[in-house]
């Protein structure tokens, strides 16, 4: 019987963030990253927003491994909380099972994976499969790609990568290993396109040194660094040039200190100790010798920042001065800029030496055009897939393809969106567009400990608290006597000034006795929710004609029989 292989993905097309793709061999089930993405602020008190993964927890019996190529949440930070549902081999670097084993721990979820540790460049046979994986240069340490070997021809994901030929052990991108590959039969290429959009190689412009080089040179005082914790890359450039100018690395905190101590119990330690400078010495060094690194994930790394140039970080012998200078290298997500602009505005207010290294001049590490169109060129594959990005991206990614004189068209470049199935028989590729061939995706929200419990409602319903505000509503009553035995209160919070509401808040009050004696009086009527509901509907109803808002209206109607 011809083999059938199915490649799609359940996220991570048409969006930032969210990565998850699936390669099907006959009954056999690979997932290649399980990411998350962060919310907007159209989803207010969500965590994480991760794959809906349906079809793998009705297929997880198939299920035989989780590829996990580099250490970034947009990797694997659905894991921890589908991997219940879903447990498979967890195939990863030993760099990026410590930081899922780290985020997992963050995020509060008892879970204990399977994991399989391997070499970034290495050969492998999982279920029956060949892989060949290899290393990439990327922002996270001992980042890869692979090729996966079938009876129609290999394959091979690139993972996150750059071309770049100057960077350590590792952060080198494997070009022998690639070259390999490249004398077999590629059947088909998934190509990141994050960066497809921009023209020429991304090197040089990852790197952190060339701006931090002046402001080291310059600083008269302390200097304070945020960086996102998942970036190694820039992590490790950092110590080696502080280190290099004679300033010793000093922790903000016991995240940041904790992150480095993780690093060393794996033996891929980023700093030595003898150059840490611990917290209860940090007053006995001078203030010119000193570099003190912030570390975070997301929103955190913002709200460290803003808590520290408010005066309101629990550590008081990190206190802002005049003197000190502070480097942003966190340039933000989209999801991220409002919080990010904000923690920036109010360092300037604490007036210190502030430096904001912005996308503008830091580029994340990603494949850019001709990134992309080496890797393309020297793998020839028959098929060509762009993964990873928005639209635009995809169709950049398309775009560079067509236009690369190998021969690439509508045939072979394969522009697709989530859920949707390329089958493969015969090395012949068919896009399966016929919403019955659609595997189920979207979105799941994660709230605290809750997964997918989060519906439209509730998020509704929080749009209306932070927009309108709430009016809660308590009364205790004598269901026997039919009467109001205690109360009314009567509460308002965020919906109109203190000072203005004395009237609206009686005229409130009295609706509110007035609707529960009418429905006191109706015998019928014995369900506190029927009372609860008519009283909602009343103050809804007078609260817009008087004001057009519409705050949450909560009554508490407690039974007191006395």
């Amino acid at each position: 019987m011809a083999e059938k292989i199915k490649v799609f993905a359940l996220g991570g097309l048409d969006e930032s963030g969210k990565n998850m793709y699936v390669i099907e061999l006959d009954n056999d089930i690979f997932i290649i990253e399980a990411g998350l993405k962060y919310p907007d602020r159209s989803r207010p008190g969500i965590d994480f927003v991760i794959p809906n993964h349906k079809y793998l927890i009705e297929n997880k019996s198939r299920v035989k491994a989780y590829i996990i190529t580099h250490g970034h949440d947009d990797q694997f930070g659905a894991l921890p909380f589908m991997y219940k549902r879903v447990p498979a081999p967890v195939i990863s670097t030993r760099p990026t099972l410590m930081m899922l084993n780290r985020f997992t721990k963050s995020a509060k979820v008892d879970v204990e994976y399977e994991e399989i540790e391997i070499a970034p460049t290495s050969n492998h046979n999982f279920s029956g499969y060949e892989f060949s994986f290899f290393q990439t240069t990327h922002s996270a340490m001992e980042s890869f790609g692979f090729a996966l070997k079938t009876k129609q021809g290999y394959i091979v994901y690139t993972g996150d990568f750059i071309v770049e030929y100057k960077s350590g052990d590792r952060y080198r991108l494997d070009l022998n290993r690639i070259a390999k590959i490249a004398e077999k039969d590629v059947l088909c290429l998934l190509a990141e396109s994050t960066a497809a959009e921009r023209v020429g190689y991304t090197s040089p412009g990852h790197r952190l040194t060339p701006h931090i080089e002046p402001i080291f040179r310059e600083a008269q005082g302390r200097i304070f660094i945020a960086l996102y914790e998942q970036s190694t890359y820039n992590i490790e450039e950092l110590i080696t040039h502080s280190l290099a100018v004679g300033r010793k690395i000093a922790f903000y905190d016991r995240q940041t200190e904790q992150y480095f101590r993780e690093f060393a119990r794996v033996k891929l330690p980023l700093v030595s100790f003898n150059d840490i400078v611990h917290n209860d010495d940090l007053l006995r060094v001078r203030e010119q010798d000193l570099c003190i690194i912030m570390l975070g994930n997301g929103e955190d790394i913002f709200n460290k920042v803003l808590e520290l140039a408010r005066g309101q970080n629990e550590d008081k012998k990190i206190v802002l001065k005049e003197e000190d200078t502070f480097i942003m290298a966190t340039p933000p997500p989209a999801t991220l800029e409002v919080i990010a602009t904000e923690a920036l505005d109010e360092l300037y207010q604490a007036r210190v030496n502030v430096t904001n290294i912005g996308r503008d001049k830091l580029k994340n590490m990603h494949a850019q055009e001709e990134d992309l169109r080496m890797l393309l060129s020297l793998l020839k594959p028959k098929y060509y897939i762009p993964v990873k990005g928005l639209f635009r991206q995809q169709i950049a990614n398309a775009h560079l393809a067509f236009n690369s004189g190998l021969k690439y068209g509508h045939n072979n470049i394969l522009v697709i969106d989530n859920g949707v199935v390329v089958e493969f028989k015969d090395k012949n590729a068919q896009v399966k567009l016929h919403k019955l061939d659609e595997i189920p995706h979207g979105d799941i929200l994660v709230d605290g400990t809750g997964i997918g419990d989060i519906n439209r409602g509730v998020i509704e319903d929080r749009h209306r608290l932070s927009e309108d505000g709430v009016i809660i509503m308590a009364m205790g009553l004598n269901m026997f006597k039919r009467t109001i035995s205690a109360g009314p209160d009567v509460q308002m919070r965020g919906f109109v000034y203190l000072k203005d509401s004395d009237l609206l808040l009686r005229q409130i009050r009295n609706m509110f006795i007035n609707v529960v004696e009418a429905m006191l009086a109706d015998k019928q009527i014995n369900s506190l929710d029927d009372i609860g509901h008519e009283v909602v509907t009343q103050v809804e109803r007078f609260i817009f004609r008087e004001t057009r808002r519409k705050p949450m209206i909560l009554p508490l109607l407690r039974i007191v029989n006395k």
